[in-house]
Formats: structure tokens, sequence, C-alpha cells
């Protein structure tokens, strides 16, 4: 039952994260290449060696943001309910 209730708060919280590990993304980016735009892969001017790293760098950003909420948002239904919901 708690898994059920927890599913829309997941969704959620995913959407947010989306949002967060974008603008991350963006401020990483822009931090270490100096660069205001990521490469997009759709570009038909950008050679490999440019998107493939920031390729990478955003799919690692979005894995770590995406485990920090789900591992957080299951705590948090553990503490108030003593079940893991996941």
């Amino acid at each position: 039952m708690v898994k059920l209730l927890y599913k829309p708060f997941g969704i959620i919280f995913g959407l947010l994260g989306g949002l967060l590990a974008s603008a991350l993304f963006s401020k990483v980016w822009k931090a270490v290449t100096h660069q205001d735009d990521a490469p997009d892969p759709g570009d038909e001017e950008r050679g490999w060696k440019e998107i493939l790293p920031a390729l990478a760098l955003k799919g690692a950003i979005a894995g770590v943001v995406k485990g920090l909420i789900h591992r957080g948002g299951a705590t948090g239904v553990r503490g108030l309910t003593g079940t893991w919901p996941a």
C-alpha cells in the first residue's frame, strides 16, 4: 500500500529532479568549458569530440540527482511510515 501511495510523489520528485539536473548541468558545463551552451547531438557542425563529453557529463549528473532524490524520498517515507516504499 505504501508503494502505491508513494508513486505520485515519486513522479513529481522525478520531474523536479530532471529540472534540477538540467540546471546543474548548465552551470557545471559553463564553469568547466566557459561556453554558454553545451553541444547538441543534433548539431551537424559539432563533432563527436565535443558531443560525447557533454553527453557523459549530463548523464552522470542526471544519474546522481535521480539517485539522491529516489533515496531521499524512500528514506523520508520510511521515517514517516516505518516501511521502505521502493
